[in-house]
């Protein structure tokens, strides 16, 4: 499944953003090869660097990657239910709330990293799972219509749009 094949009435115009940053080739390959290339990044990030705030109230490295997750882990939540034909309206959640309350910082970098991988896997394994129609379906997130395969791009380019704040305001 290609960017290209993805409408513009599957998704609400809020994760246009996220949508231009999710690339261009097979969204499967990409998000397998994304986790490579982020666990990498992340991993020659200098210890220092990973408690850094760049202003007051932003979050640091290791609260970011846990927001990662922590999205990452929504949004295929969402991808599921929509998939399976689940016509219940899902809720939206507060990304600072989760964060607040999330202890990234008190955790080591290796077991951010651990759970990193193993909901990327997860994620990865759901979306082959998933036929061409359970793909196309769509479902009601936040009041506004979202498709499945819309999902898996929306969580490729949220990692981008994340890496590319870490290299701009964090290294």
């Amino acid at each position: 499944m290609n960017k290209s094949e993805i409408g513009l009435e599957e998704y609400n115009s809020y994760y246009q953003p996220y949508i231009d940053k999710a690339g261009t080739g097979n969204v499967f390959d990409d998000l397998r090869s994304n986790h490579e290339t982020i666990n990498l990044f992340l991993k020659s990030i200098p210890v220092e660097k990973l408690h850094y705030r760049y202003a007051k109230g932003k979050w640091t490295i290791k609260e970011i990657l846990l927001h990662l997750i922590d999205t990452e882990r929504v949004f295929a939540y969402r991808a599921m239910c929509i998939a399976r034909s689940d016509k219940t309206e899902l809720p939206g959640f507060d990304q600072d709330d989760f964060v607040a309350h999330s202890n990234a910082d008190k955790r080591s970098m290796e077991s951010l990293l651990s759970e990193y991988q193993s909901v990327r896997k997860a994620t990865i394994s759901l979306f082959e799972s998933f036929n061409q129609k359970s793909l196309a379906r769509i479902g009601t997130v936040s009041h506004s219509r979202l498709s499945v395969r819309a999902i898996a791009l929306i969580i490729l380019g949220h990692e981008s749009h994340h890496l590319q704040m870490i290299k701009e305001h964090y290294l």
